[in-house]
């Protein structure tokens, strides 16, 4: 009988909460809101994309993505403690615009809208 859920689902959950208070616990953000969006992980859970959002500046975003690149081995190291995984995956942030796109075309229907009235 077939899982109803997949393994790599699961363990990618417990990875975005621990990134998520890893991320928290890195003095150089200087209390910035960073959000964990999102976690994919492959099949054999040894690849992770860890999605982020950053609320903020486009000079912000810049930052944070050069210190989030700048601390993935540390990160990884303290997922390997806090998670007790066979073999810890290796990590990429990826920068989530999903909030961007979405107001984009948010205000592009008001504009829309404005324009049939």
């Amino acid at each position: 009988m077939p899982l109803p859920y997949k393994r790599s689902v699961r363990v990618g959950e417990l990875i975005q909460h621990a990134v998520s208070e890893i991320v928290r616990e890195i003095k150089d953000l200087d209390n910035s809101l960073v959000t964990i969006m999102g976690v994919k992980l492959s099949d054999d859970l040894l690849n992770c994309k860890i999605f982020y959002s950053v609320f903020g500046a486009q000079e912000d975003r810049q930052k944070i993505d050069t210190i989030l690149k700048k601390c993935t081995s540390s990160v990884r190291h303290e997922l390997a403690l806090r998670l007790n995984l066979r073999r810890t995956p290796s990590i990429i942030f990826v920068y989530d615009d999903t909030i961007e796109s979405a107001s984009k075309v948010l205000n592009l229907l008001e504009k829309i809208k404005g324009e049939k009235e």
